[in-house]
């Protein structure tokens, strides 16, 4: 039996897929904020960073994560690792969004390309979930994306400058919201590109391969076993405006996505849902 939880969220998924909106929320129970509550949050969140608590708990988090990811990824399969020597200093990396803990195959291939510790750009509501979720997503190397507009011309652009020193990568998520297992590419926002085209740094496409693998989770789902397709970095073209820049090079990433899907798969992408677009739904 699949947990009636988890049906809810698939459910979710099949209506906004037949609405054609693949950007919004999905999920079930998360953290609501008031506008004001939000915003006042946020400055808690930014102003705690330069504490000496913040970077003991953001030590020891990132430490438990990265031995979650070697534990989470070790039939994981790393296709294209070529493909990030063409980079040569900081990075935007964008991968489809489908589990919330999923980023470990990201954090994975940045740590094997010597370019660790991955940080992650992740919605500010992320950041008031309860228990040990909670805690990892609070300290792990974070950044809250808000749609509080004072946070985001105040704060947001300072802290993914500072991410991306010392030749990081920093994973945006170009899908916006996590649809859990869901195996289709979906089309894509612009915000990760305008930030890579206005630092003049190049987007590494990412795609999430998902196959069936022995067993079930609790939650009645078949258990998977991922391959990331790395891809050809997308550089901007100094020669043109940066809405011209991040257009293009969101277009392409889309496009590169499309043809990981598809030779993955062995099927074209259309948006019709069936049950086999939840990953281990109906293997």
């Amino acid at each position: 039996m699949i947990d009636p939880s988890r049906q809810a969220v698939i459910d979710n998924i099949k209506a906004k897929v037949a609405a054609g909106r693949f950007n919004e929320k999905v999920e079930l129970g998360d953290p609501v904020l008031s506008q004001e509550q939000m915003h006042r949050e946020l400055e808690k969140i930014v102003a705690e960073r330069s504490r000496f608590s913040y970077k003991l708990k953001n030590f020891i988090s990132r430490r438990a994560v990265d031995l979650l990811a070697l534990k989470f990824n070790r039939e994981t399969r790393f296709v294209g690792e070529e493909k990030l020597k063409q980079v040569k200093g900081s990075a935007i990396v964008t991968s489809n969004h489908f589990a919330p803990f999923e980023n470990t195959i990201i954090r994975r291939m940045a740590a094997r390309a010597g370019r660790g510790p991955l940080r992650v750009v992740s919605q500010d509501t992320n950041f008031f979930m309860d228990g040990w979720k909670g805690f990892f997503l609070r300290y792990t190397d974070l950044i809250p994306v808000s749609r509080d507009r004072a946070f985001m011309s105040r704060h947001f652009e300072p802290l993914l400058r500072q991410a991306l020193k010392g030749n990081h990568f920093v994973l945006i998520y170009p899908e916006q919201e996590m649809w859990f297992n869901y195996r289709k590419p979906r089309p894509l926002k612009r915000g990760a590109y305008h930030y890579a085209a206005k630092m003049g740094l190049p987007v590494i496409p990412c795609f999430v391969q998902m196959d069936p693998a022995p067993g079930k989770g609790p939650d009645g789902i078949g258990n998977i076993r991922c391959t990331l397709h790395i891809m050809d970095p997308i550089f901007p073209d100094p020669a043109k405006s940066l809405k011209e820049n991040s257009l293009e090079m969101m277009k392409k990433d889309y496009e590169l996505k499309k043809e990981a899907y598809e030779k993955a798969y062995g099927k074209p992408l259309d948006y019709t849902f069936e049950d086999w677009d939840i990953a281990g739904y109906s293997d």
